[in-house]
């Protein structure tokens, strides 16, 4: 069902984009060459991007054997390449993964996720995150954001140098201004309930992989805890790989949940006790 709802959002992008583009009747392949292009570079070198504005440092086992240990058994499980281990010093109990692929993997995890959590805690949170790199969710998010970037570029320069059509015409004009207002905005929902919906996935594709949900649960409980007490300086861009907000404690708990790269932690707890009972 979630990846369902995440093919079902792509494609609801991808009208969108072509609505705009028809609308304003212009040939904005160079714009979108552009963009493709930047996206894709981004893509390839996002780890090392998303390890660099966190402060992840690489360890060796013989500092962090306790994640080394719990990583080598789930790849392991999992038949994937062990990915390089990262840490954070901060107190916030958090963590993330990232890489394009498999074999282009990182995990990171925070001095204080590791204070906090029991072995089968930490477990859970560690499948949560090598099921984002399995699922491939870089990939996912990248193409959500180079579709974003589309909408946006193109209802900017459409609006002013592509006309939407005779300019005389009233319906065109307001399909103009409805573009450039409404499809940009729309596209940022669109990227967030795609993030949430990934990080659904994770949660019990990670939670399959312990066989343990409920520890899973446990973790997240104690996390969200720590990262609305704890703040965290984390860029923008990076905040939503990790896996409970790093900016909770900096913006607090009153943001719509329209404009969030994560889901409700009582609706991912609810969702991972409902598994543990089989009920889902």
């Amino acid at each position: 069902m979630n990846s369902l709802k995440t093919v079902g959002l792509l494609a609801f992008m991808t009208a969108l984009l072509a609505l705009v583009l028809s609308v304003f009747q212009v040939n904005f392949g160079f714009i979108l060459v552009f963009i493709v292009g930047f996206n894709l570079l981004a893509f390839f070198f996002s780890d090392r991007m998303a390890l660099a504005s966190s402060g992840a440092k690489p360890v060796t086992e013989a500092e962090l054997p306790q994640v080394y240990s719990i990583v080598r058994r789930l790849t392991t499980q999992m038949d994937m390449p062990m990915p390089s281990i990262h840490v954070i010093d901060s107190p916030q109990p958090n963590a993330f993964a990232t890489g394009r692929s498999p074999r282009k993997a990182a995990v990171a995890v925070t001095t204080g996720i590791l204070q906090v959590l029991s072995d089968g805690e930490l477990e859970g949170v560690l499948g949560h995150e090598l099921a984002h790199v399995q699922n491939r969710d870089i990939l996912i998010g990248s193409i959500a954001a180079m579709i974003g970037a589309a909408l946006s570029v193109v209802a900017r320069m459409g609006f002013w140098f592509g006309g939407g059509g005779d300019r005389n015409n009233p319906l065109g004009a307001i399909g103009a201004i409805l573009s450039i207002i409404i499809a940009p905005f729309a596209a940022m929902l669109i990227q967030f309930a795609i993030s949430r919906t990934r990080e659904f996935q994770a949660d019990k594709s990670g939670a399959e992989i312990t066989g343990q949900p409920l520890m899973l649960a446990s973790a997240l409980e104690k996390i969200s805890a720590g990262t609305a007490r704890v703040p965290m300086r984390v860029n923008e861009s990076t905040s939503q790989l990790f896996i409970d907000n790093p900016l909770k404690a900096v913006r607090g708990r009153g943001m719509s949940r329209l404009f969030s790269t994560h889901p409700p932690t009582e609706e991912r707890i609810k969702r991972l006790h409902d598994m543990a009972m089989g009920i889902s």
